[in-house]
């Protein structure tokens, strides 16, 4: 299979996973299904359910309401190999604005839990922090890709598999955290293939790569890779707002930073630029960090 029949395959699996089925099921909230991505690990990725929860959550709503806002907790693994169940209630529909609930089960027991805002276009001031400078191209920085011999087996099979072409300005975290100790880090992110002309998917798409990298600048601060023996990490809640409409599959700055870190957790905000430096989202998200103490 050529690397862009490769592409293509994994790009409409990630539609196919975010086309959520409607059950037919109601009481006071409305039910959806979806599939899971098959993952070495097991677990459901945390950005996966994030995505299928604004999906779910914009079904109920007509297409000019979307989505600026979301606040969730990842709330037990998730089973890759099991489908999922979304639960929508329909918390308030004002004249501009709307709030969604939306939990995502499996086995009966939830998994995730987010409350979203929803508002209609609306006129009103206007500024953004401007992207960073001297920041190379995407064209000039090494794909993940290129870096799967040196990721170990299951790390190489993810990123082989995964619909996102991501290159980090500064060398990904997969075995080695070179250069100065820093709490920041940026890369360049996109679907590796064109997505359909829907924007309710590209904005859910955009939620997708918002959960991708942005622990790392929490683990380049302290010397860790993704394989530092011990290392446990989890990602413990997420908030995400989108400011100005960007197509998913092409490319994007994700500048990310860690202002803090204590207690075995980490916090992580990142703002994420469309190509021409318009600030599409802004991002934070605190995770759980355990490293073994070097004399254990």
């Amino acid at each position: 299979m050529s690397s862009e029949e490769s592409a293509r395959r994994s790009v409409n699996g990630l539609v196919e996973v975010l086309s959520l089925a409607e059950s037919g099921a109601r009481t006071t909230e409305d039910i959806f299904t979806g599939l899971s991505h098959s993952m070495p690990t097991g677990r459901v990725y945390g950005g996966q359910v994030l995505a299928q929860s604004i999906i779910a959550a914009e079904r109920t709503l007509p297409e000019e309401r979307t989505v600026h806002s979301m606040h969730g907790y990842f709330l037990r693994p998730g089973d890759a190999e099991n489908g999922i169940t979304f639960a929508v209630d329909r918390i308030h529909d004002g004249r501009s604005f709307s709030t969604r609930r939306c939990q995502a089960f499996q086995s009966g027991v939830p998994i995730f839990s987010m409350i979203a805002s929803f508002q209609d276009d609306d006129p009103g001031v206007d500024h953004a922090e401007p992207a960073p400078q001297n920041i190379p191209a995407p064209e000039d920085v090494r794909s993940d890709d290129e870096f799967i011999a040196m990721a170990g087996p299951s790390a190489a099979r993810l990123l082989a598999d995964r619909p996102a072409d991501v290159r980090h300005i500064d060398g990904p975290l997969f075995l080695e955290s070179s250069g100065e100790r820093v709490a920041h880090q940026a890369v360049w992110m996109r679907m590796r293939a064109r997505m359909p002309d829907d924007a309710r998917l590209h904005r859910a798409a955009l939620a997708y790569l918002s959960d991708m990298t942005i622990q790392e600048s929490i683990l380049r601060q302290h010397g860790l890779t993704w394989q530092t023996p011990g290392l446990k990490l989890a990602s413990l809640d997420h908030a995400m707002w989108w400011h100005r409409f960007g197509r998913a599959d092409e490319w994007m700055l994700y500048v990310q930073e860690s202002p803090n870190a204590r207690g075995g957790r980490g916090l992580a905000k990142g703002r994420i630029y469309n190509r021409e430096g318009e600030l599409l989202a802004s991002v934070a998200q605190e995770v759980m960090v355990r490293v073994p103490h070097p004399d254990s």
